[in-house]
């Protein structure tokens, strides 16, 4: 009786280990995917867009007085191509849901249009933003969360822009994107993509 139990316990400990190892593989899997993909084209896939279960701290809208923004945020994951989706029209922006939410530690990331063909997009004047302006999202509840600029830097799409999705520093970061340059026909897409970097302001 004691060698079953004891064989039964081995199984167990086999099985959570086989478990926690294939976890480990499949998160890192997503992290490198994130990082080597993380900007999208404007002419997207389809996107895949995996929904959290929505409450009440999720964004809802997205305020930036400077550049008078303000506006309903939507949940984006990532396009068959594993890229990072966006908005589905040039007046809404997106939040990228495989990320932390808005005021979570880590980075959480908003992207829009810009430069749209058939009129003005929600962040063609993102580029106004200067450091020490404030950008305010509200939750579904109502509550307001302030983030402060940083710095804005520009990319090239291929980059690595690991920075932009994730940074360890125990403190919570609201990063937003959207495309800037010249446009390229052949591969559809922007020359370069333009991000915020943001703060959270600690009242």
């Amino acid at each position: 009786m004691k060698i079953k139990i004891l064989s039964k316990l081995k199984l167990s400990i086999i099985i959570i280990f086989i478990f926690v190892f294939f976890a480990g593989v499949f998160l890192n899997f997503n992290s490198k995917t994130l990082i080597k993909n993380s900007f999208a084209s404007v002419k997207e896939q389809k996107q895949i867009n995996y929904l959290p279960v929505i409450n009440a701290e999720m964004p809802a809208r997205i305020k930036i007085p400077k550049i008078k923004i303000n506006t309903n945020i939507e949940f984006v994951g990532l396009n068959s191509k594993g890229e990072v989706g966006v908005p589905n029209g040039p007046s809404s922006v997106a939040w990228f849901n495989l990320g932390p939410i808005p005021g979570e530690i880590g980075s959480a990331v908003i992207d829009g249009h810009s430069g749209w063909k058939n009129g003005p997009a929600v962040f063609d004047n993102l580029y106004k933003l200067k450091k020490g302006d404030k950008i305010l999202i509200e939750d579904k509840k109502g509550m307001i969360t302030t983030f402060v600029v940083s710095k804005i830097k520009k990319y090239d799409p291929k980059a690595n822009a690991s920075e932009v999705f994730v940074l360890n520093d125990g403190k919570a970061h609201l990063n937003l994107i959207t495309c800037t340059g010249f446009w390229n026909k052949v591969l559809k897409s922007h020359s370069s993509r333009l991000v915020v970097f943001t703060d959270k302001l600690i009242e």
